[in-house]
């Protein structure tokens, strides 16, 4: 195990030494988030089906003398998350956090999106984040205290279209969210969202060798940048922290203003500009 680490411009996190549990973390979001809770002093469990990525991404944390420790789990299989709940609690103690991220998307339009693909995307997106806070969350519950994050999407209050049950997904994640808040907010376990939009993940990547392709992108979001997964770890650490620690059922929009653009594109002669084709 490291060294404590003491980090005098975030006093408020109390995250030192608390075993924090990330899932999909073996890659973009998840491993942004992942990396920032080891800095700031929390044992993370980072948790993927993905085991060769989570792996990668535990052992460079560990190479800057952090605790991290990758551990398989398919989130969509009851029992592999009950056994990989198991090992993290056997291995590295009782869990005080969980980072629900882990999540795939199946494209197809409503009108042909096979029923595989859309249950599949859901027992992931959506079931999966249940069983991954009945598991992880006993701790919690047992402890009478604890944080639980959802990583929910913009897709959440804007339908993705062309992408099968996706938005319908998240969208589910953030009542499941609510009624955790509602449900355990009296047992001290506290449940809420952060909504990401126009991050750069491996899922995305692709669209940004299109020449000009991210500068379209950034102009229709109010920040005029992209975001990296990275951007995500200051919402997910506030929210898992003390600092949040009234904050219960709530959202956090991630998208670098993204949503309160609508107006913006909307041409008015005079006012703003069509943006570049």
């Amino acid at each position: 195990m490291s060294q404590e680490i003491q980090n005098p411009a975030q006093p408020g996190l109390h995250l030192n030494g608390k075993i924090v549990v990330v899932t999909g973390a073996g890659s973009g979001i998840g491993a942004g988030i992942a990396q920032a809770f080891a800095r700031v002093g929390a044992h993370v469990a980072l948790v993927d089906k993905n085991f060769e990525g989570a792996k990668a991404v535990a052992s460079s944390l560990r190479d800057e003398g952090l605790v991290a420790l990758p551990f398989a789990c398919d989130v969509s299989d009851e029992k592999s998350v009950a056994a990989a709940a198991d090992d993290v609690r056997a291995t590295m103690g009782p869990v005080n956090a969980l980072i629900n991220n882990a999540g795939l998307l199946r494209a197809g339009s409503l009108e042909t999106v096979s029923i595989e693909d859309w249950n599949l995307s859901l027992s992931v997106n959506l079931t999966g984040y249940l069983l991954c806070a009945r598991s992880f969350g006993k701790d919690m519950l047992a402890a009478g205290k604890g944080s639980i994050v959802h990583v929910a999407s913009i897709a959440a209050l804007n339908p993705q279209t062309n992408s099968g049950s996706y938005s319908p997904g998240k969208a589910g994640v953030l009542l499941l969210s609510r009624q955790l808040a509602a449900e355990w907010g009296p047992r001290g376990v506290r449940s809420n969202c952060v909504l990401p939009g126009m991050i750069r993940t491996a899922l995305s990547a692709k669209f940004y060798e299109e020449p000009g392709f991210e500068e379209r992108r950034a102009q229709v979001v109010a920040s005029r940048r992209i975001g990296e997964p990275e951007d995500l770890a200051g919402p997910a650490l506030f929210l898992a922290s003390d600092l949040a620690a009234y904050v219960n059922g709530a959202e956090i929009l991630t998208d670098g203003g993204l949503n309160c653009m609508l107006m913006d594109q909307v041409p008015r002669p005079g006012f703003n500009a069509v943006p570049a084709k």
